[in-house]
């Protein structure tokens, strides 16, 4: 009990010394330590209620906010599919407003025979399909499959791919223009450091999309130098055309430190972070990079110097409009620490202090923000459970000429076969803005001018035929478009 009180202590004197701009609420398990909590992952759904996925016994385990708990998990591969996971690495989740998409290797991992499978869910997590193949790369081995989704909710999928003889290693990228069902012949996205180089093959990475502007973030292999990169591609994931290096502290190592980058896209930016040993510690980086030049900015610790501390690693990032967070996983004292740094507006950069989530038994972390909440989860070996918090924070005020600054604008449902497609805009509320619906053939079918009522803009497409449509969305000299599915 004692020790117990102190940490709640120790804890509560770290959030009031960073000052944090989030307003915390007490955390949670999300299930009891018998569904496991490996390597958890969190997104949310079109009405900002956060989605988990982690890894047990060989499975891949999910869970959704009600609105009131957590449902009871479930697992979404089929009983006879065994999936790789562990602390550092495991299943992958995505989602685009109710459109959910988890990714998961089969295993042995090292078998020729072994794949990479997408299961796919358009409510929300409620239900999940069978699962489809992704990895169609004949006798070559696949493993570290990550997912994002592009601006109609089309999944892409990155993935660590090997010769026959777990030789070669480098990561491909592959997509889907009907939703998981089928997917395109993958392309390489690595490789950009020196001619020949291969990628860290025990380390996973992470992939991160904005309307044409793909990222495929990784760990090198440039002879022993394991600096972070991303392959940039600016037509969806087609083809990657450049790459930069987001880490640049030429990290030499002889061994393997299973562990990768993570990023975000706003605008023209990409945010990174990422663990690098180069120091003789294990310490977590941030840097930005520009899609459009390829270019990085000297990468940055998160923190400054901390007394006692021996390491920190697996580092997540997230964002949603201006506001970004950041938690990672470090060890102080002997005592386990979760922190997050967080700003309500990048272009006013990041505090200098961070706050505490937890402490005590962490492994690695998880976070999500969206529609000024903040999501974070973790994996707590002292409960065996996955814990999850949430906090709240104010978001900047995005005035009428900003549409183009929201990174992602999603419909749900979508498909839609009701009569009404939202599109959440909480940003614009009590506003006006216009809309235009075109079929493919680019003929204009609905225009209207609306006030955005609860953050929210129904279009009723009940007057519509089954099938593909652009809704655009125009806000003063801005505009953004999305792909909605009648059926």
């Amino acid at each position: 009990m004692k020790n117990t009180i102190f940490f709640f202590l120790l804890l509560l004197s770290l959030s009031i010394s960073a000052q944090s701009q989030i307003t915390w609420n007490m955390g949670m398990n999300i299930a009891a330590s018998t569904s496991g909590n490996e390597h958890p992952r969190i997104v949310t759904d079109a009405a900002s209620n956060p989605l988990v996925l982690w890894g047990h016994s060989s499975r891949a385990m999910f869970s959704r906010w009600n609105g009131s708990t957590f449902t009871t998990p479930v697992m979404v591969n089929p009983m006879s599919m065994t999936i790789a996971h562990a602390g550092w690495m495991g299943p992958d989740i995505a989602s685009h407003g109710d459109t959910v998409y988890v990714v998961m290797k089969q295993t042995p991992e090292a078998d020729t025979s072994s794949h990479i499978y997408l299961v796919r869910s358009f409510d929300g997590g409620i239900t999940f399909s069978a699962p489809f193949q992704i990895d169609n790369i004949g006798d070559s081995i696949s493993r570290f499959p990550t997912v994002t989704t592009d601006d109609t909710g089309n999944p892409i999928v990155g993935f660590m791919k090997f010769n026959s003889t777990f030789g070669d290693a480098r990561w491909v990228v592959t997509k889907s223009s009907d939703y998981g069902m089928t997917f395109s012949t993958d392309v390489k996205a690595s490789g950009w450091s020196a001619i020949g180089a291969t990628v860290c093959d025990c380390c996973p990475g992470s992939i991160v999309s904005d309307a044409n502007n793909v990222a495929m973030l990784y760990r090198d292999n440039n002879s022993n130098i394991r600096d972070s990169w991303a392959g940039i591609s600016y037509n969806g994931g087609s083809s990657f055309s450049n790459g930069v290096n987001i880490d640049q502290n030429n990290w030499m190592l002889m061994s393997c430190p299973a562990t990768g980058p993570d990023g975000v896209i706003i605008g023209d930016s990409l945010y990174t972070v990422f663990m690098n040993g180069a120091s003789g510690t294990a310490k977590v980086y941030r840097s930005v990079s520009s899609i459009s030049n390829a270019t990085s900015q000297p990468s940055q610790l998160v923190t400054g110097n901390i007394p006692g501390l021996s390491s920190q690693n697996y580092p997540r990032i997230a964002s949603n409009g201006n506001a970004v967070a950041i938690v990672w996983q470090q060890a102080v004292s002997g005592t386990a620490q979760l922190p997050i740094l967080f700003t309500n507006d990048i272009n006013n950069g990041f505090p200098a202090m961070y706050d505490t989530v937890d402490l005590a038994n962490i492994t690695n972390a998880d976070v999500a923000v969206v529609n000024g909440k903040v999501f974070v989860v973790w994996q707590d070996d002292g409960s065996g459970t996955v814990k999850y918090r949430t906090g709240t924070f104010t978001p900047v005020n995005t005035s009428v000429h900003s549409l183009n600054n929201i990174t992602s604008i999603i419909g749900y449902p979508n498909p839609v076969s009701s009569r009404v497609i939202n599109i959440p805009l909480p940003y614009f509320n009590n506003l006006n803005v216009e809309y235009t619906v075109s079929n493919l053939l680019a003929r204009e079918l609905i225009h209207a001018f609306v006030t955005i009522e609860n953050g929210l803009l129904k279009v009723d497409v009940s007057s519509l035929q089954n099938g593909t449509y652009f809704l655009k969305i125009i806000s003063g000299s801005q505009s953004s478009v999305v792909k909605i599915v009648k059926e």
